[in-house]
């Protein structure tokens, strides 16, 4: 469950003249991967894609150019008046929230249930067309969440020159000076998740919603089901949430294997799940030879990858274990549609999906799919 810190995009030579600060007129399409819409230029003015930020599908918006030369085959924009609203459009509750301010929040001029359709529609959209799979996806809220705001248990501000913070603007290093963030929970996390308390390390990874932890364990344990006596594997398992739980499930009898990239984190993992088997390291490898033989053999597996999602190698040493269901916790809807699709050609089917919306009024979506052998009996 490690996480590495997000990148800013690295500059590009420039491909031609620059579109920056161009306004256009357009009618806005649908919403894509990354929380921003898609919009397509009339043809007298090139005709070009425009991925539109604080838009709606449907709205007519004049747009201004922020990232784009003659050169590229898509530019990127805001949308800087709005012509023609959508009913799910709403007064941004945060001052700071709009173009050209803080980056932080994709969505806070949108309705909160019209962000979570928006959410589906993204999840629905990548399965399609990375995995060829039509998928009705509903974004559930999670427990303790009503507005959307308040839920951020971690944060983090630019420290300014002689005092005060700020916040960062959408794909740039540029601040915008804050004096409070409306997603900032008032108190910090809590590392306890149904009576069972857990140790995290100082800036190690923990869902920062503080319902996350529960509707994810919820969604694992009723997507795997796991019994007395299997054997279990949690893939990028960080402190251990998920491990824990299995332990329990598979009782005595059973067994648990906890790998993780980031060694403070599988160490803390040992001390949160008693009896599990911990090893530390890149997932592909320790699956490829850093697991006693009995390993080689799995019944459920849980796979809780960073952003870059599992990826070939890992899947395949997955489905080389024989687990009749693994249960496949994702951040990225993209990532895990590719990785379902490597999931078909190895003979398992995704038999399950639910969504859970841990980062309101932003385009983030924790996805939980559930794969099964392709032969198993359809429920």
């Amino acid at each position: 469950m490690s996480r590495p810190a997000g990148r800013r995009p690295r500059p590009r030579a420039a491909r031609g003249a620059s579109a920056v600060g161009r306004r256009f007129e357009v009618e806005v399409g649908p919403v894509a991967h990354g929380g921003h819409f898609v919009a397509r230029l009339s043809d007298s003015d090139g005709g070009r894609v425009v991925f539109v930020r604080h838009a709606l599908p449907g709205e007519r918006v004049l747009l201004e150019i922020t990232e784009g030369t003659e050169g590229d085959r898509f530019w990127r924009g805001d949308a800087v008046e709005v012509l023609s609203a959508s009913a799910d459009r709403v007064a941004a509750p945060c001052p700071y929230a709009g173009p050209g301010r803080c980056g932080g929040c994709d969505f806070q001029h949108v309705d909160l249930s019209a962000q979570r359709a928006l959410k589906a529609a993204v999840v629905s959209e990548q399965l399609r067309r990375l995995a060829q799979l039509d998928v009705d996806v509903t974004v559930e809220a999670v427990p303790g969440d009503e507005d959307g705001l308040r839920w951020r248990t971690r944060q983090r501000y630019v420290e300014l020159p002689g005092g005060g913070r700020a916040m960062r603007k959408h794909r740039s290093h540029d601040t915008v000076p804050v004096e409070e963030c409306l997603l900032e929970a008032p108190a910090g996390p809590s590392y306890e998740v149904r009576g069972r308390r857990f140790q995290v390390a100082d800036g190690g990874f923990w869902q920062v919603h503080p319902g996350a932890p529960e509707a994810l364990v919820g969604a694992v344990l009723s997507a795997l089901d796991p019994r007395p006596g299997e054997r279990a594997l949690d893939l990028y398992a960080g402190v251990g949430l998920f491990s824990r739980f299995l332990s329990d499930a598979v009782g005595p009898s059973g067994r648990v294997a906890a790998v993780e990239g980031d060694r403070a984190a599988s160490a803390l993992s040992e001390a949160n799940c008693p009896g599990v088997l911990a090893r530390a390291g890149d997932v592909a490898s320790v699956l490829a030879g850093g697991l006693p033989p009995e390993w080689d053999q799995a019944d459920v597996v849980v796979l809780d990858p960073p952003r870059a999602g599992a990826k070939r190698a890992v899947v395949e040493q997955v489905v080389a274990r024989g687990p009749r269901a693994v249960a496949y916790v994702a951040c990225d809807p993209a990532a895990l549609a590719r990785d379902v699709a490597i999931f078909g050609e190895h003979g398992y089917r995704l038999a399950s999906l639910r969504a859970f919306d841990v980062f309101p009024m932003t385009s983030h979506v924790e996805v939980v799919a559930e794969l099964v052998r392709a032969d198993a009996d359809l429920q």
